[in-house]
């Protein structure tokens, strides 16, 4: 077996790189770090996270399917959407305090 191919399975079923994949686009961990605030409407989703309407719609759907972010509707007169994160999105905001620490020390504006 190369190394190349020993590495590819030793990493195979890493719970960081799983996480990573199914997390790690830019836009996911911005909606999951703004949701960190509570419930929020899609508009006020768009302006916080400066996302385009399309893919503010896809990456919510992605996190409502993978259980990180629901979807409350709420009837009134117009009706309005509200996104919140779930236990499980909650339980990531850990690591999202510990990466913000990280970028505080060693990501400056010179980068």
């Amino acid at each position: 077996m190369s190394s190349d191919a020993a590495l590819e399975t030793k990493y195979e079923g890493c719970p960081v790189i799983k996480t990573l994949e199914e997390i790690g686009s830019r836009w996911r961990m911005t909606v999951i770090h703004v949701l960190r605030e509570g419930e929020l409407r899609f508009n006020e989703l768009k302006r916080a996270t400066g996302a385009n309407s399309q893919t503010l719609s896809r990456v919510l759907d992605e996190l409502e399917e993978k259980e990180y972010v629901e979807r409350r509707v709420d009837e009134g007169s117009p009706v309005a959407v509200y996104y919140s994160l779930t236990t499980k999105g909650e339980e990531l905001l850990s690591a999202f305090d510990e990466i913000y620490e990280w970028g505080e020390k060693w990501i400056t504006d010179e980068n």
